[in-house]
C-alpha cells in the first residue's frame, strides 16, 4: 500500500461525455501517477446524478489499486470539501440565437457559485483546472468569487489546442509526437487562439536537435508554400479542430478533450522537464498582456508552480495575432465587468 497522502480531486459535469472520458484515467494513475491514491468526488446538478452514479458503479467495477473512494453529489460544499485538484468541465455550451453575453451570463451563474464553493470548502493547496468554455473568462470568473485563493491556482485549458498542434505538426513530418517540443498557444482558447511554431525543436532519433521551422521548410517547399500552409491549412485546423470532429463524429470531442485535461494538471502537479507546454495562466504583464487576464502562455511547471517562459522573440505575424486574442479577452473581461460577474 502506498505510503503517500490520499489527493482529492473534484470533477464538475462529472456525468458528461468528456467527464466520463476523464474519470477512468484519473483513477488509473495517469494523471497524478499510479502511486498516488486518489479520492474522486463526482459534482453533478440533479439531473446528471444518475449518469455520474453510473460512472461510479464503473469505476468500482475497474478495481484500481489508485482509487481509494469515489463519491457523487450535487451539492457544491460537499463536492469540493478539502479538493487538491478541481476540474471544472460542466458549463453552459452556446445555444441557438445567444449573444456572447448571454453566454458568459449563463456560465457566471454556474463559475461564480462553484468559485465561492471552492473558497469556503477546498484544500488550502487546490489546484483547478477550467475546462468548460469560454474557459479563460470562467477561470477569471471563478478566481473572482474565490478571493483567499491565489489567483494563480485558477488555469483554463490551452493544452487540447496545443496537442492538436503536435498531432499536425508529426503528421507533416512523419515523425512521433515526442519528437517535437517548445510549440506555443497564446492567447484565448478560442478561434482567434495564436499557434506559434517558432522556437519548435525537432529531436532526431539519435537525440540530435534541430530547428522545427527548418524541418517543415523541407517537408512542405518553398518558404512561400510554407508560409501559405501555415496560414491557411495550419493554423486554422488547430483552431477549428472541434469543429471538424463534430461534423465528422456527430459530436463534440470529449475524449481529447479528456486527454488534454490530464496532461495538464499531470505537468502542473508533476513537472514538465526541460521543453515547455502552454497554459492559460494568470498574467503578470508578460509579453504584454494586461495583468490578471487569464490567457495562454509558454511555460514550464516546476514544485508544483506554473512559470511563464521568458524572454521569447516574437515575430510581427504573432504579436499581431496575439494583439487580437488579448482584446478578445479584455472584451470577456469588461463584459463580465458590466454584468457584476467579476
Amino acid at each position: 500500500m502506498s505510503a503517500q497522502k490520499p489527493v482529492t480531486v473534484t470533477v464538475t459535469g462529472a456525468g458528461g461525455q468528456i467527464g466520463y472520458a476523464l474519470l477512468f484515467r484519473i483513477a488509473s494513475g495517469a494523471m497524478l501517477g499510479p502511486q498516488t491514491p486518489v479520492r474522486l468526488r463526482l459534482l453533478e446538478i440533479p439531473a446528471g446524478l444518475k449518469s455520474a452514479e453510473g460512472s461510479a458503479l464503473e469505476l468500482q467495477d475497474c478495481a484500481f489499486p489508485a482509487l481509494e473512494s469515489v463519491e457523487v453529489t450535487d451539492d457544491p460544499a460537499r463536492g469540493f470539501d478539502g479538493a487538491n485538484v478541481a476540474l471544472l468541465v460542466g458549463a453552459r455550451p452556446r445555444g441557438p440565437g445567444m449573444e456572447r453575453s448571454d453566454l458568459l451570463k449563463a456560465n457566471g451563474a454556474i463559475f461564480g457559485p462553484q468559485g465561492a464553493a471552492i473558497n469556503a470548502h477546498a484544500a488550502e493547496d487546490v489546484k483547478v483546472l477550467v475546462v468548460g468554455n469560454p474557459a479563460n473568462t470562467n477561470a477569471l470568473i471563478a478566481s473572482a468569487h474565490a478571493p483567499d485563493v491565489p489567483p494563480e491556482r485558477f488555469n483554463a485549458m490551452t493544452r487540447l489546442d496545443h496537442n492538436r498542434a503536435l498531432a499536425q505538426l508529426a503528421q507533416v513530418l512523419d515523425v512521433p509526437v515526442a519528437s517535437i517540443s517548445n510549440v506555443t498557444i497564446w492567447g484565448n482558447h478560442s478561434a482567434t487562439q495564436v499557434p506559434d511554431i517558432s522556437h519548435g525543436i525537432l529531436t532526431g532519433p539519435d537525440g540530435t536537435q534541430g530547428s522545427l521551422v527548418g524541418a517543415l521548410a523541407k517537408a512542405i517547399g518553398s518558404a512561400q508554400d510554407m508560409a501559405q500552409w501555415f496560414a491557411t491549412t495550419f493554423i486554422p485546423r488547430v483552431a477549428q479542430r472541434g469543429a471538424e470532429i463534430i461534423e465528422v463524429r456527430g459530436s463534440s470531442s470529449a475524449a481529447s478533450a479528456a486527454a488534454a485535461a490530464i496532461d495538464h494538471v499531470h505537468d502542473w502537479v508533476l513537472g514538465t522537464g526541460s521543453s515547455w507546454t502552454s497554459a492559460a495562466v494568470v498574467s503578470d504583464g508578460s509579453y504584454g498582456v494586461p495583468r490578471g487576464l487569464v490567457s495562454s502562455f509558454p511555460v514550464t511547471s516546476q514544485q508544483g508552480s506554473w512559470h511563464i517562459e521568458q524572454q521569447l522573440e516574437m515575430g510581427a505575424d504573432v504579436r499581431e495575432r496575439l494583439e487580437v486574442s488579448v482584446n478578445e479577452l479584455v472584451e470577456e473581461r469588461e463584459m463580465v465587468r458590466s454584468l457584476g460577474l467579476i
